[in-house]
């Protein structure tokens, strides 16, 4: 059964960072891609970062290049998502999930999913 667990979110000025980790278990995680999406209130599920197996290839969203970083560490069995120069926009509850293929855009299903970590950008 694959669990996730994500922490760091909280709240934080315009500008400011964070960095959210998501400890995973219940799967070979060395053997799986990573990705973050994030749901702000009202809106859709959007696809933030996915990261390979072995943490070299990375993709990211639009809006977030640059900005947001992810990584791994497969002997922690752990990724991250570094939030840099956040904006009120970025308001949202984020996820980890697992996916099989990196691929832009591509939101894993719930079970595969987290509970999430809030973030909150104040002006």
């Amino acid at each position: 059964e694959v669990q996730l667990e994500e922490s760091g979110g909280g709240l934080v000025q315009s500008g400011g960072s964070l960095r959210l980790s998501c400890a995973a278990s219940g799967f070979r995680f060395e053997n799986s891609g990573m990705t973050w999406v994030r749901q702000a209130p009202g809106k859709g599920v959007e696809w933030l970062a996915s990261i390979g197996s072995g943490g070299v290839n990375m993709i990211y969203a639009d809006s977030v290049k640059g900005r947001f970083t992810i990584s791994r560490d497969n002997a922690k069995n752990t990724a991250y998502l570094q939030l840099n120069s956040l904006k009120p926009e970025d308001t949202a509850m984020y996820y980890c999930g697992r996916v099989d293929v990196l691929e832009r855009g591509l939101i894993p299903p719930p079970r595969h999913r987290g509970q999430g970590t809030q973030v909150t950008v104040s002006s």
